[in-house]
């Protein structure tokens, strides 16, 4: 199968300059610059860059673990590939993507390079300094909608086999996009600093980042002790959402105090939002919410849960997940027609007519829930997401594996959001050829076309693409229920 790919983004190689390129991935698909970014993926370690994925044309940032004692990285080097494997398989929305790895390791020195998804809209931090600082104030749906982006995240890490805990939640670690979607990095920085058995020298600038005094009132009592776990998150979580209510903690010069986050949690006027804040930052971790019970708060309550399961359902149905479909269909409508009625005894039925909903709000809130605006999670069965020990080759690794038979360059985890398909009959009249058109989450097209062989069933197909990494695992049996209709709306029988 033939494909092309144009990204929204419009790639544009001779813009980059080569003489800022200071180093290339194996597979040559990453590029590194000389500009260091710091975006809470590694706080201490300084060696982060802004890099160039040549394949999508986007920024991305190159991250590397240095070893000075080649000896220490060879006694744990099976221990940093499971490590990092597992890392590459955390997909949520709303956690800074952690896209690929690869060990470098010389004569005298090894690292590890990995490449992890590039926000350029700021800080939590940023934002809460700069709102203040322009006389303005929380807005109270904006407070809901993030704390309900961050718990569906941590809902997600803490819902994990074996649970993975954040450890360095703060508003350094919180990044926000341009369209309201909520972004959580570092999410390795504790399996770096806990589980990563490395030198002295490069836990170090951790343990410094770790005790500024800045960020210290994050953490809860017990964190930095064996028996400290998902409650951590949750408190650090709550000071977060405080932050976010009142936009800055008052301190005294070094550090803030406990008076000063107690008269900060008073001074919230809602009840519900300051009960909200006061179970996360409990003292007593056992008496902290979970991340999923606290999305069902109901200070987060803003859109019922029957419209947004009906959102969801909609922009998940492939044919009819198109960006100008309710556009289409409200043209149709007759804007005095009665969509719902209640009847009362004894009184006038209640009409509820088209003319009452805006179509321009229903359209913005379907992109706001495409875009992660409103995550699904909170009205879902919590149960763990199973991360595997032992994943596929990386890229790099498959460069220089020989094979006699075609592999995916890499495993697709982005979702299709809109796809469209085109049969024609060949000029033999036997074979069929399908063109298909795939938009997946992150804007990216991809333009795919085949000869259909009397042989291949719809659910042939789809498999081949999750197979050849064009579309995820997860959208498989989607695409297959796709082709099977268009097929049978062609009446043309595959097998």
């Amino acid at each position: 199968m033939s494909q092309t790919e144009e990204p929204d983004r419009q790639k544009d190689d001779e813009s980059e300059d080569e003489s800022e390129v200071l180093e290339e991935s194996p597979c040559g698909r990453w590029h590194k610059r000389k500009e260091q970014v710091n975006q809470g993926n590694m706080p201490g370690i300084e060696s982060t860059f802004l890099a160039m994925d040549t394949e999508e044309g986007v920024e991305v940032v190159w991250n590397e673990l240095q070893f000075s004692d080649k000896r220490v990285f060879k006694a744990h080097e099976e221990k940093i590939r499971t490590m990092f494997q597992n890392l590459m398989v955390v997909d949520h929305p709303n956690v800074v993507k952690f896209h690929k790895y690869w060990l470098d390791v010389k004569e005298t020195f090894a690292r590890v390079v990995f490449i992890t998804e590039y926000v350029s809209s700021g800080s939590l931090r940023q934002f809460l300094k700069k709102t203040k600082k322009n006389h303005k104030t929380m807005n109270a749906r904006a407070w809901k909608r993030w704390c309900t982006q961050i718990l569906s995240a941590l809902s997600y890490l803490h819902s994990c086999d074996p649970p993975i805990v954040h450890g360095n939640l703060t508003n350094d670690t919180i990044f926000i996009q341009h369209n309201g979607l909520i972004k959580i990095g570092s999410v390795w920085h504790r399996v770096f600093a806990h589980e990563l058995p490395v030198p002295d020298e490069l836990r170090t600038p951790l343990k410094i980042q770790q005790d500024e005094h800045r960020t210290l009132h994050f953490f809860p009592p017990e964190y930095g002790y064996v028996d400290d776990g998902t409650a951590v998150d949750i408190f650090s979580f709550g000071m977060c959402a405080l932050e976010m209510a009142i936009l800055e903690i008052q301190s005294n010069g070094e550090k803030v105090s406990e008076e000063s986050i107690s008269r900060s949690v008073q001074s919230l006027e809602d009840p519900n939002m300051k009960e909200f804040v006061q179970k996360c930052l409990s003292q007593v971790p056992g008496q902290r919410p979970s991340a999923h019970n606290l999305l069902f708060h109901r200070v987060l309550f803003e859109v019922h849960s029957l419209k947004l399961l009906a959102a969801h359902t909609f922009l998940n149905t492939p044919y009819i997940a198109q960006d100008t479909l309710l556009e289409e269909k409200t043209k149709q409508i007759d804007p005095h027609g009665v969509m719902a009625s209640i009847p009362r005894k004894g009184q006038a039925v209640i009409l509820w007519r088209y003319s009452q909903v805006s179509s321009m709000e229903l359209d913005k809130f379907l992109e706001d829930v495409r875009n992660g605006i409103y995550p699904l999670m909170n009205f879902a069965v919590s149960r763990p997401h199973v991360l595997p020990r032992a994943l596929s080759q990386s890229q790099e690794d498959l460069q220089s594996a020989k094979t006699p038979t075609p592999e995916p360059a890499e495993v697709e985890t982005r979702k299709v959001i809109q796809m469209h398909c085109n049969l024609e009959r060949r000029d033999d009249k036997a074979r069929w050829h399908l063109t298909l058109y795939l938009k997946l989450e992150d804007k990216l097209h991809r333009h795919l076309s085949c000869d259909l062989h009397p042989n291949e069933s719809p659910q042939t197909l789809a498999s081949e693409l999750v197979h050849y990494g064009f579309i995820s695992e997860d959208d498989c049996q989607k695409m297959a229920v796709f082709l099977e209709n268009a097929i049978h709306k062609d009446q043309t029988p595959l097998h």
